[in-house]
């Protein structure tokens, strides 16, 4: 189908974006990849009366260096992120998920702030967000404000960029030497959403599990933490009897649906096996 008429605007800086949007009507899109938003106007699920264009805006491309944090641009594609040298060194968990999203097209064209900001509960790299305490920088008339990851996925599909905001960075810690880090994803076929996925950032000191923070896909409305496999392996000998104990709890506080790919107690179940190996693997073991 052919998607129904729109105003188009392409600004070059994130204030004549902000400007775009402000002027854009009732029912303003920003373009990103595109490779959510395309389709659906193309079935007419979405018919926005402007469409602002975010491809050449330069300043939000690139990963950068900031002391104790990489910042990585909102228009920065999946391909750049997990070929980034920065990443792999301190965030190699972005670089292991991002290889899984859809195949080397998309990967070409979709953005990393497109796909966190569509925030669909199945996507790869919400869960990692919050496994990774990244935050989030939105531009808006007033200015600019940080969100941590854990406030920013506030529904499905939903999350905390208002009317007239923009997301224009995300600000991840470096994290690197005693950490480890591991993404577990099942899906059905390859290049499709996954049917559970799990992102694992663990910290080992003297045997143990300082401290283990582990983000789940798919097992709500939002990304979630499973902060009762957490709470069990603070503190916890590193060992694979420890860790697989404490992965029993992965759906605890969870709420996954029910559809025509899986169960909801299907997907409880892969919640822990996949918690287990996630785990495992980050600890080292």
């Amino acid at each position: 189908m052919i998607p129904a008429a729109f105003e188009y605007a392409r600004p070059t800086t994130v204030d004549e974006a902000l400007q775009a949007i402000a002027e854009g009507g009732d029912d303003v899109k920003v373009l990103a990849g595109g490779q959510s938003l395309i389709p659906v106007m193309r079935l007419r699920l979405a018919a926005p009366e402007t469409v602002v264009d975010l491809g050449r805006v330069a300043e939000l491309r690139g990963v950068r260096d900031d002391g104790d944090a990489l910042v990585i641009g909102a228009m920065t594609t999946h391909h750049d992120v997990m070929t980034d040298p920065l990443v792999q060194q301190y965030a190699p968990l972005i670089a292991e998920a991002t290889e899984t999203v859809a195949d080397r097209q998309v990967r070409a064209r979709g953005t990393f702030g497109g796909a966190l900001v569509h925030a669909d509960p199945a996507g790869d790299l919400p869960a990692v967000a919050l496994a990774l305490d990244a935050e989030f920088v939105i531009a808006g008339p007033e200015g600019r404000r940080t969100v941590p990851a854990a406030e920013f996925f506030v529904d499905y599909l939903t999350t905390a960029v208002e009317e007239g905001e923009l997301l224009v960075e995300v600000r991840v810690p470096k994290l690197a030497g005693e950490w480890g880090m591991r993404y577990e994803k099942f899906n059905r076929v390859a290049q499709a959403w996954s049917i559970v996925a799990v992102a694992a950032v663990v910290r080992r000191e003297d045997g143990h599990i300082a401290e283990a923070r582990i983000g789940l896909t798919n097992m709500g409305t939002t990304p979630l933490r499973a902060s009762a496999v957490e709470a069990a392996l603070a503190g916890a000998p590193a060992t694979p009897e420890t860790i697989a104990a404490a992965a029993r709890s992965a759906a605890e506080g969870t709420s996954p649906t029910s559809d025509l790919n899986a169960q909801a107690d299907y997907r409880e179940h892969l919640a822990q096996v996949l918690t287990r190996r996630a785990v495992t693997a980050a600890a080292g073991l």
